[in-house]
């Protein structure tokens, strides 16, 4: 399965939906991790933390085609024409 990772884009979010060490038990199990460039460095995780565990470092439009795409926040209107349109992407839900 391939697994896109986007870079947060609202303003003062700095969480990413997968970190390295979920990315490196993704990609013991197989699964293709592909985590948008800089999607990590809010978190205090680069690039080379990504690579280091086996995910593929890629375009924001790579992140999206994904089969299952993670994120911390919902989808904006920004996202959804990058998206492949098959894939699902869980978030986390603030009921605030």
């Amino acid at each position: 399965m391939k697994i896109g990772v986007p870079k947060e884009i609202k303003d003062r979010e700095n969480r990413v939906g997968l970190t390295p060490p979920g990315a490196a038990a993704l990609v013991e199990r197989g699964h293709q991790v592909r985590v948008q460039a800089a999607a990590g460095a809010g978190s205090g995780f680069g690039d080379d933390d990504y690579r280091k565990v086996g995910a593929d470092i890629v375009s924001q439009k790579s992140a999206w085609g994904g089969d299952l795409v993670t994120k911390v926040r919902n989808r904006s209107n920004q996202n959804i024409p990058t998206s492949t349109g098959r894939s699902f992407s869980p978030i986390f839900i603030s009921p605030a």
